[in-house]
């Protein structure tokens, strides 16, 4: 059983490919960002890769010193792959790109595959529906990745207080 908070009343998995990169940078600010809410009791957060590239390594340092820098620890996560499981234990699988949104969508269920969606849906504003991948590219890459999950987390947080009735 994946989810160790059974009382939160909210499980949220950031997913994106080897689970180093994107999908631990969004947990780490969606993390932060409940914490500064106080929702982190409500809100059960995790992260995962549709590949099993990296199983228990430490996200990549350059995701851990960009979040770092903006005064986010990113160095407990601990890469994991997606389960079967995590279909029914979730309430959101949030897809950082199209290629692991779809690779989730055929591995679901169908009576689950409402509850995957694409991440940056929640921040129209950006106008892209991708979270890029930053491994091959340069540290400018992994700063862009930080400010679409940001923007990303507090639309986010805005859908689930609305949905949700959360409060602070």
């Amino acid at each position: 059983m994946v989810n160790k908070h059974k009382e939160a009343a909210i499980k949220i998995l950031f997913v994106c490919m080897g689970n180093i990169c994107r999908s631990p940078t969004a947990e780490g600010v969606f993390r932060q960002l409940i914490t500064e809410n106080g929702l982190q009791n409500q809100l059960y957060i995790d992260s995962a890769g549709t590949h099993a590239y990296h199983i228990d390594e430490a996200p990549d340092l350059r995701s851990q010193k960009a979040a770092k820098d903006r005064d986010i620890d990113l160095s407990k996560i601990r890469a994991r792959k997606v389960v079967f499981g995590d279909f029914e234990d979730f309430d959101y699988l949030l897809a950082m790109d199209a290629e692991n949104h779809a690779i989730m969508l055929q591995a679901c269920p169908a009576e689950h595959q409402h509850k995957i969606q694409l991440f940056l849906d929640y921040a129209p504003q950006l106008n892209t529906s991708e979270v890029p991948d930053p491994y091959y590219g340069g540290t400018y890459g992994f700063e862009k990745v930080l400010d679409l999950i940001e923007a990303a987390s507090t639309g986010f947080l805005t859908h689930l207080k609305s949905t949700h009735n959360l409060t602070d």
